[in-house]
């Protein structure tokens, strides 16, 4: 018997992939050549995923994909900065880590999912390199405490007096 959490995302994942066959076994082929001007969005297909796409969610489904190759696989569209994929990280992408998920990524590659992280991504983070900061002082000249950019409160506010 499996766990609650990994029974309750197969049933859904399960479920997903069958609306998603639907769909695609559903649309006429001549909306596939449309397709390419669409932009891209998370999709099912049978077999493997289609360039520019990376695989996140893997299971067999002989009932849905009739032909040659029983394999449903999730596939999300490239350009995330982060992305756990099934298998390897996709070109592009450095792994910072991984595990063993084959209830997600089935039997291929011992159902490893990795922890994909863009290169561009990294050209953007701090320079590790150059330590941990302290400021003042090493970040240049603070102002002093006290001296925003409004003037300080008077120390005495005068009281005008009524005559009545």
């Amino acid at each position: 018997m499996m766990p609650s959490n990994i029974g309750n995302f197969a049933r859904r994942f399960i479920c997903v992939a069958a609306i998603g066959a639907l769909v695609v076994l559903a649309a006429p082929e001549e909306s596939f050549a449309e397709e390419a001007s669409q932009p891209k969005s998370i999709r099912m297909t049978c077999g493997k995923c289609p360039d520019g796409y990376a695989t996140t969610g893997v299971t067999q489904s002989p009932e849905i994909c009739k032909d040659e190759d029983p394999t449903l696989v999730q596939c999300v569209p490239l350009g995330a900065t982060m992305l756990a994929v099934c298998g390897s990280c996709p070109e592009g992408y450095a792994e910072i880590g991984s595990s063993s998920v084959p209830a997600r990524c089935g039997n291929n590659d011992g159902g490893r999912l990795s922890q994909c992280q863009s290169s561009q991504m990294e050209s953007s983070l701090p320079d590790p390199n150059q330590g941990f900061k302290h400021c003042p002082p090493d970040c240049g000249s603070t102002a002093k405490p006290g001296q925003g950019a409004l003037p300080p409160p008077p120390k005495y506010q005068q009281i005008q007096e009524t005559k009545e």
